[in-house]
């Protein structure tokens, strides 16, 4: 419980001046920090021939997001196939298959780090530094970027430019590179310095050495000697923990004294998961110029998120369920159960889907929260991604109260329409046919499902791959054997459809609304930033994302539950 609070805390009071400062650099204006950070700017925006000046309309703006990830992801791909070929290889990593190392280049180009490999023995020092890192830094920018384009949509652009935007007819929704690149070295640069220097302080890896050469204590492991595999960890850990990215240097993630020795670095890890979400709910209302907006966004985002956090450590710490000892396997017993429970509330709860335990061992319950979380997808969220499935929930709810009090649905001013529900509709349908139907289709073919538990577990098994793939988290119950050409294959499939419409389709329901005229606030505008609104809101996530899953979600966990306790 202590450090339940103490993470919450130190996130509200550190998150409150980052999300203003964030506001700022994403806002564009001069800033006492451009003579520091200019020098690193100037040659990026150079070398892509670009004049961050220049603004985009939703269109180029997209095709630009797209690009960027076509040509990143291509690079990263090529990287993971021919690793045995290049430098920096002491451990003599091999090259990775090409259904793998698809899978890791999508899973990291969609900021969710879904590992069907283990890092310390399948990639080179240059692979995790490059292809692995290199997104870890890159990609959370990005979803800010959009997300900061479609708030500047929602309020009709950023005003009157000579540029590209106003030449095509539409609003001026920034531009895509700047965006990019001045929060990436303004913030997420400077944060992972500082917690690669903390965690390399607490004992965290941090070398381009191969590692030492240990002899086992043990005889009967038949093993002459064992090669400890390190590296620059430290610096992964911090991109991984504070991108909301989650894919270790080692396999077991940091459930690894490795990668996490001692209870001050698990708070850190701990803190670093939500510190940048937090932050971008209290940036909203500086960038957006309405203060009470960010106090829906943040009340709404933290209720949901104590509730979460609250039922885990409930399940399992003081549940029926949490006596019994099998519950303890995959725990570290130096973290224990509450600390274990946070972790594991908080990593799904953003898009982190980094571990201090495993999942697969979690009381059933847990495993309810957790599924829960990634269904819902904006507790916190990725970075931008998880704000972006937030303003979708926004326009439902307004949608949805519009109706039920019989006025005229809009949003600061504007009208939603016909054209914007119809694209709302595609995402909330996208999310139960791509889930339940990949389920479904991958249980009924044995051959395929390699599950380790025939059971109700097996079915959640499966179901939170894919359901992790699709929420952009990255963990999953590992019991599951998924290096195979299917789940690289279907799963690659999942990630790329859980990150690109969820992405772009809001940022062109932004940019129809911008075309509208905005009309003067009155006596019958439907006031949002209230909480009668914010409990409407969270009524219709909840009914949207969880009770239409109820019936997969009352065959796994809950029958798992209930099955354990009959025990």
């Amino acid at each position: 419980m202590t450090e339940f609070l103490l993470v919450f805390a130190l996130a509200i009071a550190l998150g409150w001046p980052l999300g203003r400062y964030l506001a700022a650099v994403m806002r564009g204006a001069p800033m006492r920090g451009d003579a520091l950070f200019g020098w690193i700017e100037r040659p990026l925006y150079r070398l892509l021939g670009i004049d961050p000046a220049q603004g985009m309309d939703w269109k180029a703006y997209a095709k630009a997001f797209l690009l960027s990830n076509l040509v990143l992801g291509l690079l990263a791909w090529l990287v993971f196939m021919t690793q045995a070929w290049l430098p920096l290889n002491p451990n003599d990593a091999p090259n990775m298959r090409w259904d793998l190392a698809l899978h890791t280049m999508v899973s990291f180009l969609t900021n969710t780090n879904q590992q069907h490999y283990a890092g310390q023995a399948q990639l080179s020092h240059l692979a995790q530094m490059t292809g692995i890192v290199g997104l870890q830094v890159v990609t959370p920018m990005m979803g800010l970027a959009l997300v900061v384009a479609t708030l500047r949509g929602f309020f009709g652009g950023r005003g009157k430019n000579t540029t590209e935007a106003q030449g095509n007819g539409g609003a001026d929704v920034g531009n895509y590179w700047a965006d990019v690149i001045r929060p990436a070295v303004r913030v997420m640069l400077p944060l992972c310095l500082l917690w690669s220097v903390l965690l390399t302080w607490q004992g965290v890896p941090s070398t381009l050495q191969g590692g030492p050469v240990a002899t086992p204590v043990d005889a009967a492991a038949q093993m002459g000697e064992q090669k400890i595999a390190v590296g620059p960890v430290a610096p992964m850990v911090a991109a991984k923990q504070l991108g909301t990215n989650g894919g270790g240097w080692y396999g077991p993630n940091s459930a690894v004294p490795l990668e996490n020795p001692t209870p001050l670095s698990n708070l850190l890890e701990t803190l670093a998961i939500i510190l940048i979400p937090v932050s971008i709910a209290f940036m909203v209302g500086s960038f957006t110029g309405r203060r009470k907006f960010t106090a829906l966004v943040f009340g709404t985002m933290l209720t949901m998120s104590l509730v979460s956090a609250g039922a885990a450590l409930w399940s399992e710490s003081l549940s029926g369920t949490s006596t019994d000892i099998a519950v303890m396997e995959g725990k570290e017993v130096r973290f224990g159960a509450a600390p274990s429970a946070l972790w594991a509330a908080v990593t799904t709860q953003t898009s982190n889907g980094s571990v201090n335990a495993m999942h697969d061992s979690l009381a059933p319950l847990t495993g309810l929260v957790t599924l829960g979380n990634m269904l819902v997808n904006s507790i916190w969220g990725g970075i931008g991604c998880g704000l972006q499935q937030f303003l979708v929930y926004l326009l439902l709810s307004v949608f949805l109260a519009g109706l039920m009090t019989g006025r005229t649905p809009e949003l600061f001013g504007r009208k939603i329409e016909a054209h914007e529900v119809k694209l709302l509709a595609v995402l909330v349908l996208l999310q139960p046919l791509v889930l339940l139907g990949l389920t479904a289709l991958t249980l009924a073919v044995p051959a395929i499902t390699g599950t380790s538990n025939p059971s109700f577990h097996g079915i959640s098994q499966v179901f939170y791959e894919y359901t992790s793939a699709f929420a952009n988290n990255g963990s999953g119950f590992e019991g599951l054997g998924d290096a195979t050409y299917w789940w690289n294959l279907s799963a690659s499939l999942v990630l790329a459809l859980g990150r690109y419409p969820a992405l772009i389709l809001p940022l062109a329901i932004a940019a129809s609304l911008a075309r509208k005229r905005a009309a003067p606030e009155g006596p019958g505008t439907l006031q949002i930033e209230t909480p009668t609104f914010a409990l409407t809101l969270i009524a219709v996530v909840v009914i949207l994302t969880l009770l239409q899953f109820m019936p997969v979600l009352v065959l796994g966990p809950i029958a798992d539950h209930l099955a354990l306790g009959a025990l």
